[in-house]
């Protein structure tokens, strides 16, 4: 059986609940074991280094080393909590080596709170890598039980699964795994202008139409290409792509109506998970024609 720390991150146990409870569906499902680290902090999703990378590498340490204690690798479903922990676990093994005087003083740090050092001996990974890498596309076929066949899919990755790490397992300009978890589970993967840039999500806050311009690109773009729904990663990038999608229609004058769903909610219902199980009702953009293609 696969076991993993499981970092939920903060965006699914609140704006994006339906993350939380479809990703405990479909683990469940799966005979993956999740062992929640309900001590972690907030990763920061990028904001720490602002004031300082001391601040967000020990924060992350502290993360990194609760998954570390159970020597178990670190999963988390956000592709942002990804990014950051797993820059900051690349960064802190290169410390290791070569500046060990900073990781040194990282674990003073944690020692004054009275938390375990970090240790650089874990591993970071999203869900979807786990599903591909770690679960493998032929057992994850194996467990279909629900046709998609049909079902036209269109991935968005997100940007910090793609490039805050030197090493991931993807093509970084050119990703396929988001594609070939379609595939494995009977879906048909569609091509778009978009699928590796940016939601627009940082900038929403301090300059909204430009951020929902752009998201309302990519959304046009996926939906002029024929896709029935996208399908992330992220949670960022969801609550931008769907939640945000009525407010998107008002700034680019087109009506979009296109499903946005996360990654363990397609996957469940390929498992057989009912939309009930995975949240599916809570999304702001109905997800009723999507069902209705698949037969509910």
């Amino acid at each position: 059986m696969l076991r993993y720390a499981y970092y939920p991150g903060c965006v699914a146990q609140g704006a994006c609940r339906e993350l939380y409870i479809s990703t405990a569906a479909l683990t469940q499902k799966l005979g993956i074991e999740l062992i929640e680290l309900k001590k972690a902090a907030c990763c920061g999703s990028g904001t720490y280094k602002e004031d300082s990378q001391l601040l967000e590498d020990t924060i992350n340490a502290r993360n990194i080393a609760l998954a570390e204690e159970l020597s178990l690798p670190l999963l988390t479903h956000c592709s942002t909590c990804q990014g950051v922990l797993g820059h900051v676990d690349e960064r802190l093994k290169q410390a290791k080596q070569d500046d060990p005087a900073y990781l040194e003083q990282i674990n003073g740090l944690l020692q004054k709170e009275h938390c375990s050092p970090y240790q650089g001996n874990g591993r970071v990974t999203h869900l979807l890598w786990a599903l591909v890498q770690d679960y493998g596309l032929d057992a994850l076929e194996s467990k279909v039980t629900k046709s998609l066949a049909g079902l036209k899919c269109a991935a968005f990755y997100g940007c910090y699964l793609l490039r805050s790490q030197k090493s991931i397992p993807d093509n970084p300009q050119n990703p396929q795994s988001l594609e070939k978890v379609f595939n494995a589970i009977g879906a048909t993967s569609v091509d778009y202008p978009g699928r590796t840039q940016c939601c627009g999500w940082p900038i929403s806050s301090y300059a909204p139409k430009e951020s929902f311009t752009l998201a309302g690109r990519h959304l046009l773009a996926a939906k002029q290409s024929g896709a029935d729904c996208i399908v992330t990663p992220c949670p960022l990038c969801h609550l931008n792509l769907e939640s945000r999608q009525p407010e998107i229609e008002k700034v680019i004058g087109e009506k979009l109506g296109i499903p946005v769903l996360h990654l363990s909610q397609l996957v469940g219902l390929a498992v057989g998970l009912t939309p009930e199980d995975l949240g599916l009702a809570r999304h702001v953009v109905s997800t009723l024609p999507l069902l209705q293609t698949l037969g509910y």
